[in-house]
């Protein structure tokens, strides 16, 4: 016996969530069914999507644009530290390490699974770093296949479009192989901070 069509449609609409299949997306369906305080799902998805933003200088998500880090003069913005999610930002964030602004990609380079440069915020900071101002630029992408991908997408794309491109420095190799940004202790990430090294052209 088939679900009734509204059920089908909040399974279908769940299983559209990375990482959800079949089988998590009828088991939320049905919390939803089972839990009134799940109601409150619809209105809090339509609040976020209503209440924020794109910050149009890092690309971050936010509440107002340009957001609140970009915005924030204590900061330095000759230093510009690229992730992939805005949940690096957090990660970074928490540690309290980092001074300076950040780039946001808003994913990473895997073809494998439909992501490709298109999908990233590349173009952005690109044209960031050529607009003048940054002295470095730090990739902070996670030390996985994927994140060296996109490390070295980036360093190429700056290369090529800027004549004199900035300090272009990696994350020491401190961080766990494999890991998440969003799981490291304090102290790894600002080892990681600190022993950060040159990639780019300008490695001398």
């Amino acid at each position: 016996m088939a679900y009734p069509e509204p059920l089908e449609a909040l399974i279908e609409a769940f299983e559209r969530f990375p990482g959800i299949g079949r089988v998590s997306a009828e088991r939320l369906a049905f919390h939803v069914l089972r839990d009134p305080q799940a109601a409150a799902l619809a209105s809090a998805i339509e609040r976020a999507a209503r209440e924020t933003a794109t910050c149009s200088v890092c690309c971050n998500i936010a509440h107002r644009d340009p957001c609140e880090l970009c915005s924030d003069a204590a900061r330095d913005g000759a230093v510009v530290c690229v992730v992939e999610q805005p949940r690096h930002v957090e990660a970074v964030e928490r540690a309290g390490v980092f001074g300076g602004r950040y780039h946001v990609l808003m994913g990473a380079l895997n073809p494998a699974e439909g992501t490709e440069d298109r999908h990233l915020s590349v173009a952005r900071l690109v044209e960031r770093v050529v607009s003048g101002g940054v002295e470095e630029v730090i990739l902070a992408t996670d030390p996985d296949a994927e994140g060296e991908a996109t490390a070295l997408l980036v360093v190429e794309a700056l290369e090529a479009a800027c004549p004199s491109p900035p300090l272009i420095t990696r994350l020491a190799r401190g961080l766990p192989a494999g890991s998440s940004l969003d799981y490291l202790h304090r102290g790894i990430l600002e080892d990681a901070l600190a022993g950060r090294r040159a990639v780019g052209p300008r490695t001398g």
